[in-house]
């Protein structure tokens, strides 16, 4: 599995959807960022992403975007093959 990188807060139900999506296919081990504990973050999340919401989601090097391009791409059944190495 290629690794995850997420863009979190603490109080993000999107974030937290996405968390239990992810570990629905087995990833339980997600680099998590939370931009809420640092400023800094935030703003190197934007300067990466170009957008302002979380989550912000990188399968390997691919910005997947957030909850919503995530879901999109397991109801397309394209998760599955970008999660895989």
């Amino acid at each position: 599995m290629k690794p995850v990188t997420m863009y979190t807060t603490m109080v993000c139900p999107f974030c937290t959807m996405a968390k239990r999506l992810l570990a629905s296919k087995g990833i339980t081990d997600i680099q998590e960022i939370r931009i809420d504990q640092d400023p800094a973050e935030r703003d190197a999340m934007m300067a990466r992403t170009g957008r302002r919401t979380v989550p912000q989601i990188y399968i390997g090097d691919t910005h997947v975007g957030g909850f919503d391009d995530l879901s999109a791409l397991e109801r397309a059944g394209k998760l599955d093959v970008l999660l895989a190495d």
